[in-house]
């Protein structure tokens, strides 16, 4: 027999499809939504520079992206706007050299970037002691600026880490006179662009990732 439809089938029907009609429009508008959001969660993360000329560079450790970190730092430093390139220590170690015949730590890739874009070697100064975060690099970065009687410092990191590194430089200075300020290069290079960071894993990282450090680093600090 034909099964029968009756008044409470149709009318169980209605719910379910006015559901549906929901769930797409709902999903629509996400999917609208979602690039604008996205391109302004990155953008917000990047802090834009406000100082012309400073005493030294400080180039921030960072494996994933110390390649546009250290050409950033070339340029500023053949601008004439810092006489002095400083590179921190994360003893993070990169893949197998085989001029050098070992693994180099990621600081010395810097200075060899450097050395290739016109830094003289007498320019560039290591902090030798390691850290192992973006506010211990601070601490060690104000401790360089005290011993070598330095004013002020323009910080390059990558360009999504640079409102938390700006946050924990002056944090970690508190009100010692020395001047900070932050240049990160513009996404795109290492570092995905804001409107498409999401289509990459490293953008995942470095996106929402970063979401979580800032608001660690305000509870811990």
């Amino acid at each position: 027999m034909e099964p029968m439809l009756t008044t409470a089938t149709f009318e169980t029907a209605r719910p379910t499809r006015a559901r549906a009609r929901r769930l797409v429009t709902l999903a629509a508008l996400f999917a609208a939504a979602w690039p604008l959001a996205a391109w302004a969660a990155a953008r917000w993360l990047v802090v834009e520079c406000d100082m012309d000329r400073a005493d030294a560079v400080v180039v921030l450790s960072g494996s994933s992206t110390y390649g546009e970190r250290a050409r950033r730092a070339a340029e500023i430093y053949a601008e004439g706007r810092a006489p002095l390139v400083v590179l921190t220590n994360d003893g993070q170690k990169s893949g197998w050299s085989t001029e050098a015949q070992r693994n180099p730590f990621f600081f010395e890739r810097e200075a060899e970037e450097l050395s290739r874009r016109g830094v003289p070697a007498g320019s560039i100064r290591v902090i030798p002691e390691e850290v192992g975060g973006t506010y211990e690099e601070a601490l060690r970065v104000r401790e360089f600026a005290s011993a070598n009687g330095l004013r002020s410092v323009l910080v390059v990191t990558s360009p999504y880490q640079s409102r938390r590194a700006l946050w924990a430089m002056r944090r970690a200075v508190g009100s010692e006179g020395l001047r900070v300020a932050l240049d990160a290069p513009a996404p795109g290079e290492e570092s995905p662009r804001p409107f498409t960071w999401w289509l990459h894993a490293l953008g995942w990282r470095l996106v929402p990732g970063e979401y979580v450090k800032l608001v660690y680093y305000v509870l811990r600090y």
